[in-house]
């Protein structure tokens, strides 16, 4: 693999960078806290079920707990608040019965769809104004963020 160009970044385009992070990271969340209450659940709670989602399968309370960050009792508080809202369900894995699996259960689409509706609508909005070519430096921007910010938070955790 070949060395990354780079480029020095001037601390007056680092601080405008690092504001626009912190605005869009502040609205994130709030947004986030918005569909969670809607559904019912914390924000922490909505993040943890969506996390378990994207996972290829059931999860166990410690896997949870890695790819979220939390402490392994803070995930037992989560799951049991998914669990009574009906978001997931505590399965036995079939290969090792001991083992206690925490199951994502289907969404009701038509519930939860609206609620992401309108983030939707405000990305478009500004894909529209970007040529082709600029989104895909966007998309570049945005991706190697993720990623540096997944191993900064997550420890690289997917």
């Amino acid at each position: 693999m070949s060395e990354e160009s780079r480029y020095p970044v001037p601390p007056e385009v680092l601080a405008r960078f690092a504001e626009y992070g912190r605005e869009s990271s502040t609205l994130a969340v709030l947004r986030h806290a918005q569909i969670a209450e809607k559904m019912g659940l914390s924000a922490t709670d909505h993040k943890a079920l969506d996390l378990a989602a994207r996972a290829e399968g059931p999860l166990t309370a410690g896997e949870i707990a890695r790819v979220t960050g939390l402490s392994t009792g803070a995930v037992t508080g989560v799951i049991d608040r998914l669990e009574r809202a009906g978001f997931v369900r505590r399965v036995r894995d079939a290969n090792d019965r001991r083992k206690v699996l925490v199951e994502v259960l289907p969404l009701d689409e038509d519930k939860v769809a609206p609620l992401f509706s309108s983030a939707l609508v405000v990305t478009e909005k500004v894909l529209e104004k970007f040529t082709p070519a600029e989104r895909d430096v966007i998309e570049r921007y945005q991706s190697e963020l993720n990623a540096l910010l997944r191993e900064d938070v997550l420890g690289g955790n997917p």
